[in-house]
């Protein structure tokens, strides 16, 4: 309601993008920010007259808000949060708060792996076909300063469960699953039910029309519609088996059945490899069918899609060895997806903040493709003493430059250097885009060397 007290918490792109939109409809405004605003976003504040402080939360001034909009990055279990709570005040993220404005239809896809690659695969098929999309969530844009305009037809949403668990009212056209694996379990009670439910809860508000695009055998997934009936238009996506509606991938075609529309390509001739980029690929074709794109426009766009940074991003080739960064790999099912999809030997560089990583999973993965292990990180004991006795030859450095260099030489030609972290990067690192750009530029000065 215009008039009334809105504090945003958490001054990043989505907080200030909610402070502009909730300007723009004639809220009191407020933004809070604990830690130091980057200067971009205190100069847009400054610039729109939006009050802020940072450094602190004054917390007499939040809780005297009518709603609160909260930053995906601060949990739920922060006492300023439970007290907003415990008084009944509204918090929501800007996700929440961006869909109460905006005539778009929306495309949101979570999944605990794979969920960036598929939100701008499905961004870049509705683009390809001419129409008017915007990308915000978890990338792109703040999805709040958008609305305020609100000129597109469609919205792709990436969504973490985060983000998912401030929502409440957001109606979602079309939602995809992916796959649900244990990650965060640190915001969750280290309860993996609590993870799940957040993780479905993309399905609170689906209508019997709408679509639902899901991976059928990640077994989470499958153990939870078993306890449900969502009266929603299921398409499932397998890989096992063909199916009469969804996606399925047979004799390494990708066939996607939807509305009607049947669409099937060889995976080679899209520029994405290895069983996790099946699945996420046939999600996005099933929810470019579902706005009716036509078969041309998904075929080019398949054949064009350059995916994000960080993830199995080439970086080069020195000596006939093979660099490839994955540094978005931050959780152990990411990497056993990066291994699976490696077709030559590999010297895997690992390590991080660990996140209680269960290591089991990749037994079969590594034993079939890691030729050596290299451990990048400040506390490396919990890698060597599992993969201690698994690989022959295991290094460890908590220099990236060392890593490289010890990567280039445990390789021969014709061998892969994955970096595929399997941790969270803040030992060494400021984010894994630092820890992805720091490695590349360490393949870039080795390249230069090796020229030199």
């Amino acid at each position: 309601m215009a008039g009334s007290k809105v504090v945003i918490l958490g001054g990043g792109e989505s907080g200030v993008g909610a402070a502009l939109l909730a300007q723009a409809k004639g809220f009191d405004v407020f933004l809070s920010d604990k830690g130091k605003l980057k200067e971009s976003y205190r100069t847009t504040l400054q610039n729109a007259g939006i009050p802020f402080e940072e450094g602190e939360h004054t917390e007499e001034r939040v809780l005297g808000a009518d709603e609160v909009i909260k930053s995906p990055g601060i949990p739920s279990t922060v006492p300023l949060v439970q007290k907003l709570r415990a008084q009944g005040t509204s918090v929501i993220s800007e996700i929440e708060f961006a869909a109460r404005y905006t005539k778009a239809k929306l495309v949101g896809i979570t999944g605990s792996n794979g969920k960036t690659t598929t939100t701008l695969l499905t961004y870049h098929l509705f683009k390809t076909a001419g129409l008017n999309v915007g990308l915000a969530g978890n990338v792109g844009d703040s999805f709040a300063e958008q609305v305020i305009d609100d000129t597109f037809d469609y919205f792709v949403l990436e969504l973490s469960s985060f983000q998912l668990d401030d929502m409440y009212q957001t109606h979602l056209d079309i939602m995809v699953l992916l796959n649900i694996t244990p990650d965060h379990l640190d915001r969750y009670g280290y309860n993996f039910q609590n993870y799940v439910d957040s993780k479905f809860r993309i399905l609170q508000n689906a209508r019997p029309d709408d679509d639902f695009i899901f991976f059928r055998e990640s077994q989470p997934i499958a153990d939870e519609l078993a306890k449900r009936t969502p009266t929603v238009h299921q398409l499932p996506i397998s890989l096992e088996a063909s199916v009469e509606v969804g996606g399925y991938r047979q004799d390494e075609q990708l066939i996607a059945i939807n509305r009607n529309h049947r669409f099937s390509i060889p995976q080679a001739e899209t520029t994405l490899r290895g069983p996790h980029n099946a699945i996420n690929m046939l999600a996005a074709i099933l929810a470019a069918q579902s706005v009716s794109v036509p078969e041309e426009a998904i075929a080019e766009g398949l054949k064009t899609f350059e995916n994000a940074a960080h993830r199995l991003e080439p970086a080069g080739t020195i000596n006939g060895v093979q660099f490839i960064n994955d540094s978005k790999a931050t959780n152990v099912d990411s990497v056993f997806y990066a291994l699976s999809s490696m077709d030559a030997p590999t010297i895997w560089i690992a390590g991080g903040q660990d996140k209680g990583n269960d290591y089991s999973q990749l037994d079969q993965v590594v034993q079939q493709k890691v030729k050596a292990l290299i451990c990048l990180g400040v506390d490396n004991h919990k890698l060597v003493d599992y993969f201690g006795s698994k690989v022959i030859s295991i290094y460890e450095t908590q220099d990236v430059q060392d890593a490289v260099a010890h990567g280039l030489a445990f390789g021969q030609p014709g061998d892969v250097v994955l970096l595929s972290p399997a941790c969270a990067s803040f030992d060494l690192f400021k984010n894994y885009e630092d820890r992805g750009n720091q490695f590349k530029e360490s393949v870039r000065n080795l390249m230069m060397n090796d020229k030199g």
